[in-house]
């Protein structure tokens, strides 16, 4: 999560307000706009009635605190404006408090369908609107005091974790179809469209597998894994996350489902 970054994020004034221009207000406008035409069937319903809980702005970048006054309402969280990335301990911290960092810019109009750091688009849109769902708010808090106890090779395997439920994970709708509540996939309409085509892996949850799946940051997922409904997030947390994560490493990661990244000449 520290790794470096084009993107310099915006800081409050002394009232906690953060100034965009125009346009980046545009940038919001347009993603805002293609998402809203792209979620509908897709994402699932627990992050659509977040939408509708948070009823944030389709014109302009929103500020934090219109977020937070409806997810301590609803779940006790707020969040936290940070730079583009920050250190794993950090991250860990953060959520353990029930504090969900924030980058504060938004991204180029040139990655528009795909952007490895997370911008505020990706947070905001992507993320916060299941932070208002108290099965997906408790597994974040206890993901994050799991992650503050672990050892920094524990939580190379646990990233995995949160990659591949938070940021990038697949569920059943009630009426057994495929909806999207990964926030990775739900702030970007390349990926959005690509998980509910025929092309990727659809695996069911198995957290073993999950923790010993290697992913890419800058590629379009090969394989995504597929939980029963939200409240199977609740069974993963009363599952013993830090044993199996010693029986990950015992065992070692599987093949992976990519090329390797090109090195730089």
């Amino acid at each position: 999560m520290s790794k470096g970054t084009k993107y310099l994020a915006k800081e409050p004034d002394e009232n906690g307000f953060i100034h965009y221009t125009d346009e980046e207000h545009d940038t919001w406008k347009q993603l805002y706009a293609r998402q809203e035409v792209n979620l509908p069937g897709r994402a699932c319903k627990e992050y659509l009635d977040g939408i509708e809980k948070l009823q944030m702005p389709k014109d302009r970048i929103p500020q934090l605190s219109e977020i937070d006054s409806v997810l301590q309402a609803t779940t006790g969280w707020k969040t936290a404006a940070v730079p583009a990335l920050i250190s794993f301990g950090r991250f860990f911290e953060l959520l353990a408090t029930k504090q969900f960092p924030v980058a504060t810019f938004i991204r180029n109009k040139d990655e528009f369908d795909y952007l490895q750091e997370p911008d505020i688009f990706h947070e905001i849109f992507g993320h916060c609107p299941l932070l208002t769902n108290p099965s997906f708010a408790n597994f974040s808090h206890t993901y994050g005091k799991l992650g503050l106890a672990a050892s920094k090779e524990e939580r190379v395997f646990l990233a995995r974790l949160y990659w591949f439920t938070v940021e990038f994970g697949l569920m059943k709708s009630s009426s057994g179809d495929l909806n999207i509540y990964g926030g990775g996939i739900l702030s970007s309409p390349g990926e959005t469209m690509y998980a509910m085509s025929n092309e990727p892996e659809i695996q069911p949850f198995d957290l073993l597998s999950v923790l010993r799946t290697p992913y890419r940051i800058d590629i379009m997922q090969p394989i995504y894994y597929l939980i029963e409904s939200m409240d199977y997030l609740d069974e993963i947390v009363k599952m013993d996350i830090m044993e199996t994560v010693k029986q990950a490493r015992q065992l070692g990661l599987f093949e992976p489902k990519f090329e390797p990244k090109a090195k730089a000449s």
